[in-house]
């Protein structure tokens, strides 16, 4: 059973702090991302498996989705929403721009004065259908589907690619689908 979720920055990601989404230093390898997105295919709705829970994100912890849109001006729409255990529902704008031709690299902002996030895509099915997203400092993680769950066998093999990539998975959380009565 799912239990908690967050707002995944582009998936759930509402604001960064530079200083915490510096490398983690020479001590682990670099984190490796997938070797190209096609941006086109990337867009539209992903739902929220898992986390590693976040200051930013809070407690909106149920049904959290990201909605990812091209727009005409090359950078990426990025709209998140989910609802609090409260069962108060919550939503915010922002925008993503890939940092290297792979465009498996991208940066968020959520707020003109905040600075913008990692969105590190670190795996990614061939026909789109989920992904895994990371930041160099593998201090976040989500894991993202196109349907609200995914099989546990996908799930512990996603967790186990995170892991050989130095992700500390005992942090992640499941994304909760049930609304508080």
């Amino acid at each position: 059973m799912m239990k908690k979720i967050v707002l995944l920055a582009l998936f759930s990601i509402s604001v960064f702090s530079p200083h915490s989404l510096a490398s983690e230093g020479p001590s682990l390898p670099n984190v490796q991302t997938v070797d190209s997105v096609d941006l086109s295919r990337y867009a539209g709705k992903w739902y929220q498996i898992a986390f590693f829970p976040t200051v930013f994100q809070g407690t909106c912890t149920i049904n959290t989705t990201a909605t990812y849109g091209i727009r005409p001006d090359g950078k990426i729409s990025v709209f998140n929403e989910c609802y609090k255990p409260n069962g108060k529902y919550k939503s915010i704008l922002g925008t993503a721009r890939p940092v290297d031709s792979s465009n498996s690299k991208l940066k968020v902002k959520f707020f003109w004065f905040a600075p913008a996030g990692d969105y590190w895509i670190i795996d990614l099915e061939p026909n789109y259908q989920y992904a895994v997203v990371g930041a160099p400092n593998r201090k976040y993680l989500w894991i993202l589907s196109r349907t609200p769950q995914i099989t546990g066998s996908l799930y512990l093999e996603l967790l186990k690619r995170a892991e050989a990539q130095d992700f500390d998975v005992s942090r992640i959380q499941l994304t909760s689908t049930l609304l508080p009565n």
